[in-house]
This record gives C-alpha cells, structure tokens and sequence, in this order.
C-alpha cells in the first residue's frame, strides 16, 4: 500500500502565495478603508466624532492553545474575539483588524485557511473589516496575532479607574464555563487530535475528544473554551446609555478583573460568593475534581465576559441595556467601598480573593 501523501504546507507554497491566498478569502472592504490589503498599510477613514480605540492580543501555541483540545479554526475565532472583547470592555464598536501570522514551516496550509475563514466568520457578524497584517515564518510554535481598531463618542469611553464607593458590581452570564472545559479535556485520556479543515468543522455541537458520557452542559463549557463570545453589544450598550462607571473584560478570570478595578480606582471591593453566576455544569466539575467551585470559578480564566461597576442611581440605565442585550444576564455580585482591598464574603465571613491568571507567575 502507498504511503499517504503529506498535507499541502506553507513551506510548499512560500510567503507570497500565502499572502496572496489570505487576501483571496477576505470580502471587499467597506467605503471607510481608502487603501486595504495590498499596501504597506492601510488608510482607513476615522468616524465622525468619534475616538479610535486600538488593541491587540497574541495567542501563543503551547502556551495559550493546544492543537491537541483546538482546531485552526478555534484559534482564528478565538483570537479576535480576545481583542474583539477588549473593545468591548471600553465601550466601542469594533470597525477593523490586522492579522500577523507565524507559521512554522511545516503548517498545513488547510489550517491557515481554516483559520482565516473562522476569523472572518466572526468579523463579519461583528462588522468588523480585515485591512492587512503580516506572514511571517516561526521556527516553533505557531504564533497568532491580531490588532482591532473600534470607534467611541469621546463621553462614552469605559474605562477600569473609574469605580467608586458605592458602585454596584456586576458580572454579564456566567463564569467558569472555559477553565472547567479546558480542564474536562486535560481530564480525558488520548483526545484525539482534532482534524484540519474547515470552520464547519469545528462548530458548536462537534464531538471531537468527546468522552460517551459528556453531558451537554460540560460540552457547552468546553466549547466556550474554543469559542468565546466576545460581549461586544453589551459594551457598547453600556457606553451608549452611559450606564457603567468602570468596566473590564474577563480574559484571566473575574478575580483578576476585581483586582485590577479595584487597583485602578484607588478602592476596594467585597464580592458575595453566593451572588456569584456560575455555570452550572463547571461547578458540578469543580465539585467532582475536588476543587472548591467558587475559588476555582474566580480564578479561571478566559470567559470574555465584562465585569462593570454602576452607581444605585443608574438603575433606570442598566434597565434600556438589559433591554437591548437580548437576555444577556447581568449579575450584581457585589459593591466597591471605600476601604482597600479586595475581599471575599462567604458564609457571613470574610476571606482573600484569589488573584487570578498571571503569566510568568510559575515561574516566581
């Protein structure tokens, strides 16, 4: 019997052909990009009255992803949605993006259109143009970055240091989902790896590395850690009606998110455990891993949900957001206060919160 041919790679076709296959995928751009792909840079026309607000975020192979538990496809969703989220978090409404790819030289180049195509995919439902990047080779990891330019009214800006005592603290849907999918699949034994291809492949409802007794619940957790959904209509609802005071997105946990308000603001924070919106199905993880759910649920990261603070007096606000973020459930978990600190009550008592997600903390 023949060897099976090896997979296409970028190393057969080089970089010109890479580029020139990526800018096939993209759609025409919008009247505001004057030069798009094909340039040195592209030039793109400002809104009206607006401010530009620019982020970027960089996915590592290895160290935020494992091909082993996540397709191409994820990754592609999965990095622009991390800036995507960011935008919303200070309340704009996202417009463009740039894509830089480091690709080892033996990347199938099924996986570099799979991941375009999922990146595309979620641009477009979140209007948002693909104006240039940059390809380039890595000799390790498979590297992904993406830099996102949104659009907000110079009053409508959100913004982590603007808590203040007495503020309300709130958390949109629920926590805890994506550290207990990702440590549901480390769980399993031999996962497969998960086969190149197209978006189609790695939608919702897949089954890869699936066990025959995962429950939906634990399946929709592992799938928001593929695919997050970035908040982006509530960030922009809560800068439109003006309705939040400070606001941050959930990237490396709701713990960390607090610290960090709470650092910002010059103010402290009490969080009511029992308040708390976790997902059903990760707390039944934690409690089956041994693991306390609310620690664990405060410290895991990658929810991409926002966490914001808002005065008693912007209720009437909060009420025109609910309305326009079609069931998005939005938690009161807490209250900022004037004391430092950030703290935990359970129980009646008070305990530390944990600190979240760090890079290079292991290595302290």
């Amino acid at each position: 019997m023949p060897a099976p041919e090896s997979p296409l790679t970028v190393a057969h076709l080089g970089e010109r052909a890479v580029v020139a296959r990526i800018g096939a995928r993209v759609p025409p751009a919008p009247a505001a990009v004057a030069v798009g792909i094909g340039d040195d840079a592209a030039v793109v026309q400002p809104d009206r009255g607006t401010l530009d607000v620019v982020t970027t975020d960089t996915l590592v192979e290895g160290v935020h992803f494992d091909r082993t538990f996540s397709t191409a496809a994820d990754v592609g969703h999965k990095t622009l949605a991390a800036n995507l989220s960011d935008l919303a978090a200070m309340g704009a409404e996202p417009r463009y993006a740039l894509l830089a790819l480091s690709l080892p030289a033996s990347c199938p180049v099924a996986d570099v259109d799979a991941l375009v195509d999922a990146l595309l995919a979620l641009a477009a439902h979140h209007r948002t143009a693909l104006v240039g990047g940059d390809v380039t080779a890595s000799p390790g990891p498979l590297i992904v970055a993406v830099t996102a330019i949104g659009s907000v009214g110079r009053r409508r800006v959100l913004r982590r240091d603007a808590a203040a005592p007495g503020d309300i603290v709130y958390v949109s849907g629920a926590i805890g989902a994506a550290s207990a999918g990702l440590a549901a699949l480390r769980a399993r034994p031999e996962a497969p790896r998960p086969a190149p291809g197209n978006p189609a492949e790695a939608a919702p409802g897949r089954d890869a590395g699936a066990t025959p007794d995962a429950g939906a619940g634990l399946e929709a957790c592992i799938e928001r850690h593929r695919r997050p959904e970035p908040r982006v209509r509530l960030g922009t609802a809560l800068g439109r009606n003006r309705a939040a005071r400070a606001c941050i997105d959930l990237s490396d946990g709701l713990a960390d998110a607090v610290h960090r308000i709470a650092a910002a603001s010059r103010a402290g924070v009490e969080l009511d455990a029992e308040a708390l919106p976790i997902d059903p199905a990760a707390r039944s993880w934690f409690d089956a891993a041994g693991l306390d759910p609310i620690v664990a649920a405060l410290d895991g990261g990658e929810d991409y949900e926002l966490a914001f603070t808002s005065p008693p007096r912007f209720r009437g606000r909060l009420r025109h957001v609910r309305r326009q973020i079609r069931g998005l459930p939005i938690t009161p978990i807490g209250v900022v206060t004037k004391e430092p600190g950030v703290r935990l009550r359970r129980g009646g008592k008070e305990e530390p919160l944990p600190g979240g997600y760090e890079h290079f903390a292991a290595a302290r």
